[in-house]
């Protein structure tokens, strides 16, 4: 039965936050992103510890990608930042 749980919550947490994230203007999906780059580092640290408490090879080859996935949503979020902030940086080039 812990399974199906598991799933349920997987799947509320999904669909709410679809609909939080639909909600928020376009102009801000950027700032929150950058905003909330620690959220991805806690999934991160969740994934490393669900996969040093797997037991079996299924649990620990879902929690390896649950790693890599964290992982990539880490290195994600910090290039989005990077990348806005460049924006907001002045031309060397003297101006036109």
């Amino acid at each position: 039965m812990e399974g199906f749980v598991a799933l349920y919550i997987f799947m509320l947490a999904a669909f709410t936050g679809y609909e939080v994230i639909s909600k928020v203007p376009t102009i801000l999906h950027t700032p929150l992103m950058s905003g909330s780059n620690f959220v991805h580092g806690i999934v991160l640290v969740g994934a490393m510890v669900a996969l040093g408490q797997a037991d079996n090879t299924v649990e620990q080859i879902i929690g390896f990608v649950a790693v890599l996935l964290a992982a990539g949503n880490v290195v994600g979020g910090y290039v989005v930042t990077e990348r806005m902030l460049e924006m907001f940086k002045s031309s060397k080039d003297g101006g036109s």
